[in-house]
């Protein structure tokens, strides 16, 4: 998420913020203890899909909001902890010229794919990490117009694609709505137009909180970038063109699972959140899927990785 989408949210707060200008309690009053954090326990992790087949995929996403940054911080400790088969990165704000020598010389992960802005550098940027050789790498969705902010990376495996894309945020004041919701159509035409070819998995920082239970303070985000009508309605559209949000259809009632905190306010220890990062599957991928992990005890980021584990 964005630095504007970030201020978005300040600006919107959560209802129950204290700014220090609150009357004193009278005296003798009894002073209301603030109500307890409900946080997200990610539960154990299941490594069979619903008929038995054992997982033989692993891929994790992050929005690492700077990568290094994010590598001072030790995120590469923790995902060699993790050890997927796949890594990808998003919001790097890294030329490739200027990538750390602690992730461009990973042995655990020899084939490294890179993508950044034509013309800022240090904005937007994503990256896929891969044990094993693609048999194919693309970047972008064939419009120039959207393919020189570096959004997006396109693997071909056997038997499926992997799309890791850092979505266009909306801004502040929601002054890039029209481009997003230029970017949502045609976006949805390349995932369509590649599931023809090979079911495939998308994942990243999908800029959306798609339903009321995505985001702890959906009221008072109605306007704000991230979850207005029209971010949400390009979602809807994505799953109805036959594309499934794989936390949703393994924990469809399950709240306070965010993968996004501003900085500010003690958003996270509070978990005050959005879930914004996803893992979206072809339909025919479903049956494989295991598990859809929310690693919201990983630090380094405004974001937390996921992590999908899959039968392909």
């Amino acid at each position: 998420m964005s630095k504007r989408a970030k201020k978005n949210e300040q600006e919107a707060g959560d209802g129950d913020q204290d700014n220090g200008t609150a009357p004193a309690a009278k005296k003798g009053k009894k002073v209301k203890e603030p109500e307890a954090p409900i946080l997200y326990s990610d539960p154990p992790d299941k490594m069979n899909s619903k008929d038995g087949r054992a997982a033989n995929m692993k891929i994790t996403s992050w929005n690492v909001d700077g990568l290094r940054a994010w590598v001072k911080k030790k995120g590469l400790d923790w995902v060699r902890d993790e050890a997927p088969d796949v890594l990808c990165l998003q919001e790097t704000k890294c030329a490739e010229k200027s990538l750390p020598d602690e992730i461009t010389s990973m042995p655990e992960f020899p084939h490294k794919y890179w993508a950044g802005s034509d013309e800022k550098e240090g904005y937007s940027g994503v990256a896929m990490l891969c044990k094993t050789e693609p048999l194919k790498v693309t970047y972008g969705i064939g419009k120039e117009e959207h393919d020189k902010e570096g959004r997006v990376i396109t693997a071909e495996f056997p038997t499926f694609f992997l799309v890791t894309a850092y979505v266009p945020n909306s801004g502040r004041g929601l002054v890039r709505l029209d481009y997003r919701k230029t970017w949502d159509v045609e976006f949805k035409a390349y995932l369509s137009d590649l599931d023809k070819r090979k079911p495939l998995v998308l994942c990243g920082d999908l800029n959306v909180a798609h339903e009321e239970i995505d985001l702890k303070n959906s009221k008072g985000n109605k306007k704000n970038a991230g979850f207005t009508a029209e971010e949400r309605e390009g979602f809807n559209q994505l799953l109805a063109a036959g594309f499934t949000d794989s936390f949703r259809e393994l924990y469809p009632e399950q709240a306070n699972a965010y993968t996004f905190w501003t900085y500010m306010m003690n958003s996270r220890s509070k978990n005050v959140g959005w879930r914004l990062d996803y893992f979206v599957l072809s339909s025919a991928l479903l049956p494989g899927l295991c598990d859809s992990k929310i690693r919201n005890q990983a630090m380094g980021s405004d974001h937390c990785p996921i992590t999908l584990h899959m039968v392909v």
